[in-house]
C-alpha cells in the first residue's frame, strides 16, 4: 500500500478544503490545497461523481508529485430526478458578464422554484465521492451519502453550499444550523471519509 505522509487537497472550494482539512488534522498528514499551489481547475467532463473526482485528483497528483485527495459531491433531489447532482456547483455559477463567482443563495432558490414546478417528494440526499490518486496514476474511490429532505426557506449560517436547505433523516435542523462537529459525524463526506480512513489508516 502507498503510505500517506503528505497530501494535496484537490479542491478550490474553501468550505470543502476546510472540512477535509479538519477531518485529516488528527492523522499527522501534511496537507496543501490546489488553490494554495496556484493550480488551475481541470475540466470536469464526467456525468458521475466518481468520474469527476478522479479527474481532479489525478490532475493534482501529476502536477505536484504528491498524492492527492479530491472530493466531488452534490445534492440529489428526488422530485428533480436527481438534479442538481454533478451540476450542483454549476447551478451557483454567476456569469462572468455579471462579475463571476458562485451564489448558492441563487442555486437554492433555483432548487425551490423547480420543486414547486414539479411537485413530488421532498426527499433528497447528499452524495460524496472521494478519490485518492498518486502521481503514477493509481486511484481509489470512496463513496458516501446521507439521506434527508429539502426545507424552505434556507436556515442557518454554519454550513456552505446547499447546507441551509438540507435536513438529514431524523433531524429538524439543517446542516447549516448544527455544529460543524455534529455535521462532520453524519455527513456524506464523513461517510466517505470513514471508508477512506479504514482503508488507508486501518490502525488509527
Amino acid at each position: 500500500m502507498h503510505r500517506l505522509s503528505k497530501l494535496v487537497i484537490a479542491s478550490h472550494n474553501k468550505g470543502k478544503v476546510r472540512e477535509i482539512g479538519e477531518l485529516l488534522s488528527p492523522l499527522g498528514v501534511e496537507t496543501r490545497s490546489v488553490a494554495e499551489l496556484g493550480l488551475p481547475k481541470p475540466d470536469e467532463t464526467e456525468t458521475i461523481f466518481s468520474g469527476n473526482a478522479r479527474i481532479k485528483a489525478l490532475a493534482a497528483a501529476k502536477a505536484t508529485g504528491w498524492p492527492a485527495l479530491s472530493d466531488d459531491s452534490g445534492l440529489a433531489v428526488d422530485a428533480l430526478d436527481g438534479a442538481p447532482g454533478v451540476c450542483a456547483a454549476d447551478w451557483a455559477e454567476i456569469p462572468k458578464s455579471e462579475g463571476g463567482g458562485r451564489d448558492f443563495n441563487m442555486a437554492m432558490w433555483h432548487v425551490n422554484r423547480l420543486m414547486g414546478e414539479s411537485p413530488g417528494p421532498d426527499t433528497a440526499r447528499f452524495i460524496c465521492a472521494l478519490c485518492l490518486a498518486w502521481p503514477d496514476g493509481a486511484t481509489k474511490v470512496y463513496e458516501g451519502r446521507v439521506e434527508g429532505h429539502i426545507v424552505w426557506p434556507p436556515r442557518g449560517d454554519k454550513g456552505f453550499g446547499y447546507d441551509p436547505i438540507f435536513c438529514a433523516l431524523g433531524d429538524d435542523k439543517t446542516f447549516a444550523e448544527i455544529d460543524p462537529k455534529e455535521k462532520h459525524a453524519k455527513s456524506h463526506r464523513a461517510d466517505a471519509f470513514v471508508k477512506f480512513l479504514n482503508d488507508q489508516f486501518p490502525n488509527v
